[in-house]
């Protein structure tokens, strides 16, 4: 044992409120010994292995079934064949083989490195691990079921059985959501949930929804046409390689039965929306994922906005692993600053020498915006929307006689206004701003939690710039109507 399990249960309070779905908890399976939630598969079946006797096995693996394997293996004094993909980043390969695991590069599909995989061990008569056909490893994963009904209980306090009886019960997420490869994770996380159920220590299983990229979604496919059988994807086509299991075989059959009796979904993205997802929780959660475990996040985001998942439901995420070294594809252009100090000033006046390199590192004006809105957490959250995306110079108000005196005082280029405001609202604030000609002119985002009345939309018209729903916008939609007004 490495020390996998007990991974924390985080609640998103920052998504949740960009969300407007307040009860959204992050599983971080980041922290397992290896970085995902692979390292339980691995704990629980190399034990087994080891019990058993056997010192090689085989194992195909898109790169975190490997990692996992080859650590565990290691401790275990068991020899590891890892075959990965050609397309699965060097630095898996590299973690890989660290641990003393013979890496073996199989230049095709993963699915065809699984038959490489099972013809070697075939001919060399090695275990071969089966993926969610090993019953250790579904037995394993069980486990996260286990721990998110006890955090959730002791996050929330218990709950009560709704079949009239009034003793206390664990808690039970609305819905669990993860991205899913083979289907193993959500395979275990239902039959825990239901060994839970039969104990009489949950009364309900979470809606399941299993999340995979649009270039490889041979279960959405089928789901979507009804059907209990995937038809392959010979040719998956995505840069998330980990998720590129073009067959999911059997084990998509037996998830079928357990989403829909759970009634929850499947669903798809794009690599672009999961990419968003990555930087989306990283600035606002603070929270490194890999691509794989982001596709799970857009998910959630795609699914809250289709109004499948409620504002009042109570969701759990699995952040299955953490991001490697980022690649730079995922960061695009512009993610760092050069700071260069001029040697000579640095010897004679080493601190003047500082100060006048980093004032080069921002434009000589910045957009200066005035953030006026009686929450400290909406404040909070919009400012740090901002302060992820670029150089903006914001002030706040809590209030609109505040609001007014410092924009009359500032003149910021643009104001993002609340309209539910005590004393003073913010149909008052856009009165008085428009009455003044020093403050008439100045671009406003209205950001409300208020459903407006037909009248209450009509006295907006021409006078502000965009209206945002709290709890309906995600980073990209807000950033793009503060740039179209400041550029």
């Amino acid at each position: 044992m490495l020390g996998e399990g007990g991974t924390p249960l985080i609640q998103a309070v920052n998504l949740g409120m960009m969300l407007g779905c307040p009860n959204i908890f992050i599983k971080d399976e980041r922290q397992g010994p290896t970085a995902s939630f692979k390292d339980r598969q691995a704990a629980v079946t190399i034990a087994a292995l080891k019990e058993a006797g056997i010192t090689e096995m085989v194992a195909a693996s898109t790169g975190n079934v490997a990692i996992s394997y080859s650590a565990y293996a290691a401790r275990a004094g068991i020899k590891l064949w890892a075959f990965v993909t050609s397309l699965v980043p060097a630095v898996k390969m590299r973690e890989i083989a660290i641990y003393g695991s013979q890496v073996v590069k199989v230049t095709g599909s993963y699915d065809q490195a699984k038959q490489v995989a099972a013809e070697f061990a075939r001919q060399r008569n090695l275990y071969l691990d089966m993926g969610a056909r090993t019953i250790t490893s579904i037995e394993a994963m069980k486990t996260i079921a286990f721990e998110i009904a006890e955090q959730l209980t002791t996050l929330m306090g218990s709950a009560y059985n709704t079949n009239g009886k009034s003793h206390p019960i664990w808690r039970t997420p609305d819905w669990y959501i993860q991205s899913v490869s083979g289907g193993m994770g959500p395979l275990g996380i239902s039959k825990g949930f239901s060994e839970l159920k039969k104990m009489n220590l949950v009364d309900r299983i979470p809606a399941i929804a299993a999340i995979q990229v649009e270039g490889c979604a041979p279960m959405v496919n089928a789901w979507k046409e009804h059907s209990e059988i995937a038809t392959p994807v010979s040719s998956p086509r995505t840069h998330i390689e980990t998720l590129a299991t073009g067959d999911p075989g059997r084990a998509y059959t037996l998830l079928f039965r357990k989403v829909y009796d759970s009634h929850g979904i499947f669903e798809s993205v794009s690599d672009e929306e999961a990419f968003r997802a990555l930087h989306v929780l990283a600035k606002m959660e603070g929270i490194s994922a890999e691509p794989a475990a982001a596709v799970a996040f857009a998910g959630l985001f795609k699914l809250i906005r289709a109004g499948i998942i409620k504002p009042t439901d109570v969701v759990v995420v699995n952040c299955t692993g953490h991001t490697m070294p980022t690649e730079p594809f995922i960061l695009g252009d512009n993610w760092a600053r050069n700071v260069v100090l001029p040697s000579r000033m640095m010897e004679e006046t080493p601190q003047e020498g500082l100060l006048a390199a980093l004032s080069r590192v921002a434009p000589d004006r910045f957009p200066h915006v005035v953030l006026v809105d009686d929450s400290p957490d909406a404040r909070r959250l919009i400012r740090r929307i901002l302060q992820s995306q670029g150089n903006f110079t914001i002030q706040e108000a809590e209030s609109g006689k505040q609001a007014l005196k410092l924009i009359k005082n500032e003149l910021p280029d643009l104001i993002i206004l609340d309209l539910m405001m005590p004393e003073m609202d913010g149909f008052a604030v856009l009165d008085a701003l428009k009455s003044s000609p020093d403050t008439a002119s100045i671009p406003v985002i209205v950001s409300t939690a208020k459903e407006l009345t037909v009248e209450e939309k009509e006295k907006l018209k021409g006078q502000i710039q965009a209206l945002l729903q709290k709890g309906d916008f995600l980073n990209d939609e807000f950033l793009e109507e503060v740039n179209s007004l400041i550029r």
